[in-house]
């Protein structure tokens, strides 16, 4: 790694293109240095919770993205991975709740579909 974060800037920009190329073990592999080198910078955190929740590591990923959050409350994606976290990890009920703040807070076609994928699985638990 370089003195002057060029270094730490490269392995982040593989880890991104390695997650857009769906391969998160090896995204998370690339990042390991970044997470050392900026623990609290919420892009990282942001991307290392995208690579956990691609490779089903369901807690990292939820503890990636609670982290973005206390970093930055406003963060309506890293709400809306959380809910999608919790909507895989079946806590419909906790997925609700993160879902609809994130399309309260941009009402993205992806957020609202994965909002209503949510309410749907409420209510089919609900009416049996």
């Amino acid at each position: 790694m370089s003195e002057d974060g060029s270094g730490t800037f490269e392995a982040f920009r593989r880890a991104e293109s390695l997650v857009a190329h769906h391969r998160p073990l090896d995204a998370l592999a690339a990042l390991g240095p970044v997470l050392e080198a900026a623990p609290d910078a919420p892009s990282v955190q942001s991307l290392a919770g995208r690579a956990y929740l691609n490779s089903a590591q369901f807690g990292r990923a939820e503890a990636a993205f609670r982290r973005v959050l206390e970093l930055d409350p406003t963060d309506h994606y890293a709400m809306f991975a959380l809910g999608r976290t919790l909507q895989r990890q079946s806590r419909f009920a906790e997925a609700l709740t993160q879902l609809r703040l994130a399309v309260a807070m941009n009402p993205l076609p992806e957020y609202q579909e994965a909002l209503g994928e949510v309410n749907a699985r409420i209510a089919l638990r609900r009416d049996r």
